[in-house]
């Protein structure tokens, strides 16, 4: 027999906010019984985060018998929360009037994230599954430039004239006018249609019905481009507080509204693309890929490090009688490549950040450079004190000592340097820091690591 359902507060009992372990094995059970009603008693009071998050984790096989199981459970918000390549997948397993009904209760800018990235087939699918005016909203805002404001825009915007009251105001969202399920806002606009302020619910709703709109508006108002970058959208919004804000066409004419929610999703997109790529890996990387889907995301950027470490080894090779003459030369050389690869990866981390929220600028980078040198100088010497105590101990020879603490102290500086600098470099020529700067960072600390090393070895021991 299955445990009963687990509610909201069990599941946080198990995990904080996550899906309980035993949830899983329950809804596996009740798809291996083929019993419906046990696996709707089980979805009933969970978040449509949560079941996306199942659907993530279950194997395929499992994953398509629950849908086929399930039918009529799956709707839209589930859809919105899962991975782009499963959404793929299992828009293609629903039938026509499953389709529509998950649609049905929408906002058109969570369509369209459902919809831009499918092909024409899986589109056309979603937009027949609409009414013709939220198809037609629908299909305007996928004209608009990728990863631009008038994709991440909602159409359902609450609107009143500039001159009008309080009471005039609430009198007419009291009216039988259809809203948006959630709204922060009531934009402001002139007769042409162009924005002008915006004023708070929380303001609308104490001040007297005599107060006039436009003296209740707020100072954070700012007005966004259709073709304006999701970037740049998520920027202000994180910048200046923002909880929504109008969207306008070239003549200025209010068109949509961007809400807090779509523009810190795209802010968490972008991080964790800065991190996935930091690592060499494609950006659109889920768990749910395929075999080959990932090894085709992996694969050029393990070869593009396999040709650096080519070159790493050719600069060993340069020294190979140094080594030959002394062993425990071989032993040291890693030691001091880590330290540098590491001490550039801490510079590089803190570069990307500064980067992606615009901390770091033509302004102060020269100051930050100047700072991360002076960190791996002195972090440099710190640990240079510790190896050549190190080389002095275990291997009895005091100048082996001195040669390991000058290669430590030349690549930790050249790691806290190019670590700041290669990204910063990168960003001026528009080649994305988070994705290439890795590789090249850790190029140059084990060049100048090996080269430092073995060449004041070489100068020095033989």
């Amino acid at each position: 027999m299955l445990d009963e359902a687990p509610t909201p507060e069990t599941a946080e009992e198990d995990d904080d906010f996550g899906l309980p372990a035993r949830l899983f094995d329950d809804v596996l059970d009740a798809v291996e019984a083929g019993d419906a009603a046990a696996l709707d008693a089980l979805f009933e009071p969970l978040h449509a985060a949560d079941i996306a998050d199942l659907l993530e984790q279950i194997t395929p096989r499992d994953r398509r018998a629950l849908l086929t199981l399930w039918k009529g459970g799956m709707d839209g918000d589930i859809l919105s929360e899962l991975d782009d390549n499963l959404r793929e997948e299992i828009i293609e397993s629903l039938a026509p009037e499953e389709l529509a009904e998950a649609m049905r209760d929408l906002e058109s800018d969570d369509v369209v994230d459902l919809v831009e990235y499918l092909d024409e087939d899986q589109q056309e699918a979603v937009l027949g599954a609409l009414e013709p005016v939220e198809r037609v909203a629908v299909e305007k805002a996928l004209a608009y430039p990728e990863d631009s404001a008038g994709r991440l825009m909602q159409v359902e915007v609450v609107r009143a004239p500039e001159h009008w009251a309080v009471g005039e105001a609430i009198d007419y969202l009291r009216s039988d006018i259809v809203l948006p399920d959630q709204f922060y806002h009531v934009m402001l606009v002139e007769p042409r249609m162009k924005p002008v302020g915006y004023v708070t619910l929380g303001r609308l709703l104490s001040s007297r019905r005599e107060v006039r709109l436009r003296d209740l508006t707020e100072d954070s108002f700012r007005t966004f481009h259709v073709e304006d970058a999701q970037g740049a959208v998520a920027y202000a919004f994180n910048q200046y507080h923002l909880i929504s804000a109008p969207v306008v066409d070239d003549n200025d004419r209010l068109v949509g509204v961007i809400t807090i929610d779509d523009a810190m999703e795209v802010l968490d997109e972008e991080h964790e693309e800065d991190i996935l790529r930091l690592a060499g890996v494609s950006g659109d990387s889920e768990l749910s890929d395929s075999v080959i889907e990932t090894t085709r995301q992996r694969l050029p950027w393990l070869a593009v490090n396999l040709a650096t470490a080519i070159l790493a080894s050719l600069v060993i090779s340069i020294f190979e009688d140094t080594i030959s003459g002394l062993v425990a030369l071989a032993v040291l050389m890693p030691i001091v490549a880590s330290m540098g690869g590491n001490a550039g990866t801490q510079s590089l981390t803190v570069a990307v950040r500064a980067i992606a929220t615009r901390d770091l600028t033509g302004s102060n980078v020269w100051r930050v450079l100047r700072r991360e040198v002076a960190v791996g100088l002195i972090n440099g010497m710190v640990f240079a004190a510790v190896m050549g105590l190190v080389g002095l101990v275990w291997f009895g020879s005091p100048m082996l000592g001195v040669v390991i603490a000058a290669a430590m102290v030349i690549n930790l500086v050249v790691a806290g340097l190019s670590g700041m600098a290669i990204p910063v470099v990168l960003d001026r020529f528009g080649v994305d820091p988070a994705l290439a700067s890795g590789t090249f960072v850790t190029t140059v600390t084990d060049v100048v690591g090996f080269f430092a090393f073995l060449g004041i070895a070489s100068l020095v021991l033989l």
